[in-house]
């Protein structure tokens, strides 16, 4: 019993961080307002966490090593069934980048305050942070790195590397929530159209990262592009 109580106080600590995270970013959420947030005293989260910049980790770790794994899975199943054939780079983008989108359907793994708090915080990572996401991401980041540069044997491998960077951009401009679209408002979009639309946005940003991942290679005016 005393473990369950435990481990629920746990958990009501982490998806308070996780919200205030999202919501402030880590450097504009203190420890009393996610002791508010859960209901807790400030021992409880020394207890668990020890530190603000463990608590952080163990939100993202929580959803990441789920993200991860699915990742992997899905990667070796499109490959097995490829049978060593260079996978379509459509595929590939998909299973990276529509695998972390299709989670903002499922509240159980964070649903979009999760998909908005990495989006975010990609965008604006404190040093440590962004040493901890390298960490967590590398295995994962190495095989798609790999996959890719089968699928695209005529593009410069830098240039896979620098479009996957854009990709990552993109990605995470689309889902840390914050409205661009507000800004220009004399192109005036449709309600339907609107960035809350996950249904939409998620065809919308496929085909704009597959659309510049095979995009017309750039041309250089003083040097050839090193393969």
């Amino acid at each position: 019993m005393v473990e369950a109580r435990n481990n629920d106080t746990r958990e009501r600590i982490l998806d308070a961080a996780e919200r205030l995270f999202m919501a402030h970013g880590y450097e504009g959420t203190s420890m009393r307002q996610i002791t508010g947030e859960a209901g807790v005293n400030l021992a409880a989260v020394n207890y668990h966490f020890g530190s603000k910049e463990t608590l952080i980790q163990e939100v993202f770790r929580r959803r990441l090593d789920w993200l991860n794994e699915e990742r992997l899975r899905v990667l070796d199943e499109l490959e097995s069934e490829a049978a060593g054939q260079p996978l379509k780079p459509s595929q590939i983008v998909d299973a990276f980048f529509g695998t972390m989108l299709r989670m903002a359907e499922d509240e159980s793994r964070g649903g979009m305050t999760f998909l908005r708090l990495l989006g975010r915080t990609l965008a604006e990572p404190s040093e440590f942070i962004r040493g901890f996401l390298a960490h967590e991401y590398k295995t994962v980041v190495d095989r798609y790195k790999e996959a890719l540069f089968k699928a695209l044997p005529d593009v410069p491998k830098a240039e896979i590397v620098w479009r996957f960077h854009f990709m990552l951009g993109a990605t995470s401009y689309a889902i840390a929530g914050t409205d661009a679209l507000r800004l220009v408002t004399d192109w005036q979009i449709e309600p339907e159209d609107s960035v809350d639309r996950l249904d939409r946005l998620l065809p919308r940003l496929m085909s704009f990262l597959i659309g510049g991942l095979r995009a017309q290679l750039p041309q250089f005016p003083d040097a050839a592009v090193d393969r």
